[in-house]
């Protein structure tokens, strides 16, 4: 039995070729297209405007392998931690983060992650294979769907900041954000949208080379290699020296101003010689920083720092006019917040369990 193909693979001028091959006319594709990622049609039924011939023709020879949720908790603060399931069984998690002035999804690239950054739950798992760009495309979907309905607003902000490493999935990526921005698809401003990186230097001098439109985020979280690379260990390879030089580059490429995260670990990088270190670097590129308040893991080496520590961390930044934003985390109690998605909780979340090498 021939297998059916993922529908949502094809260009517009693919699929037009299918229509023509097979007698009909090359405009149905643009409607078929539209069905698939403007009106982000789950089944060919939904497609109204299409004869019940052509639906057939489409439902023999393709398939649409939608994303569904698979699991749902939501948080004393009204953040919404999904397990997504993929066509294939695994699971993915996404995030509704319900703020006051914005409602952002926060989506995933990778099933699990081939980066084992210590004090990241979804470091521990094994990355199974990349997301397709579809399956990105439909947790945001998923995601604004529930900000419509759980809270009546519309989404206005996306992170790649869920499982995996976007830059190590850069076309998926990069083809995921295009049918998000694009008028064919659903039409939000790459300035509503940040990738978050770990810091893969060739990468990022790519999507200045590409002349990417929305904004980039490093993960850096300590301003000298010896911390650096103990606690993330892709900084072996990547240094802070080799990511200064490809986020210049990247500035020079784009004119957008980077973002760091930073977060502040008790007793580890929370110092006012830490603090110096970092005024240091941010006089790479224009810049602006987060602070993360830390979420520990279970069995976590890391705690929380201090608020006296935090404040006095935080004026020194300020007190060399660089752009502090202080992050309080969301969605802790349900497990959601940054580097707590790990596939661990609920009945949907244990159906895809993985032991760390």
């Amino acid at each position: 039995m021939e297998t059916k193909k993922d529908i949502r693979a094809l260009s517009l001028d693919e699929l037009k070729a299918v229509f023509v091959q097979n007698g009909d006319q090359a405009f149905r594709a643009k409607q078929v297209y539209e069905w698939l990622w403007k009106k982000s049609a789950r089944t060919f039924d939904e497609m109204t405007n299409l004869s019940k011939g052509t639906r057939k023709l489409l439902d023999t020879n393709f398939i649409i392998n939608a994303v569904r949720v698979d699991g749902m908790q939501i948080s004393s603060d009204r953040t919404i931690k999904n397990a997504f399931k993929l066509h294939d069984g695994k699971i993915v998690e996404g995030v509704l983060i319900p703020s006051n002035t914005r409602m952002t999804a926060c989506v995933s690239s990778q099933v699990g992650c081939s980066l084992t950054c210590r004090f990241c739950a979804t470091g521990r798992l094994e990355r199974l294979r990349n997301l397709n760009a579809d399956e990105i495309y439909d947790q945001v979907v998923l995601i604004r769907k529930q900000a419509e309905e759980k809270y009546n607003t519309q989404l206005t902000n996306i992170v790649y900041m869920g499982m995996g490493e976007p830059l190590l999935n850069y076309k998926n990526v990069r083809d995921s954000i295009v049918k998000i921005t694009s008028p064919e698809g659903l039409n939000m401003s790459p300035q509503r949208i940040t990738v978050s990186t770990a810091g893969v230097a060739k990468m990022i001098k790519k999507l200045g080379d590409d002349d990417v439109k929305f904004n980039l985020a490093l993960s850096l979280h300590a301003a000298n290699d010896v911390k650096r690379n103990y606690i993330m260990p892709i900084n072996e390879s990547n240094s802070l020296e080799a990511l200064a030089e490809a986020l210049k580059y990247f500035y020079d490429k784009t004119g957008t101003r980077v973002t760091y995260e930073y977060i502040a670990f008790k007793d580890f990088n929370d110092s006012i010689e830490d603090a110096k270190e970092l005024a240091k670097f941010c006089k790479n590129v224009p810049c602006k920083l987060n602070i993360i308040e830390y979420n520990p893991i279970d069995e976590g080496e890391f705690k929380q720092t201090t608020s006296e520590r935090l404040n006095t961390f935080v004026s020194y930044l300020e007190s060399k006019n660089l752009i502090v934003n202080v992050r309080r985390s969301r969605g802790k109690d349900i497990d959601a917040a940054c580097g707590q998605l790990a596939n661990k909780n609920k009945e949907g979340f244990k159906k895809q369990k993985i032991e760390s090498k």
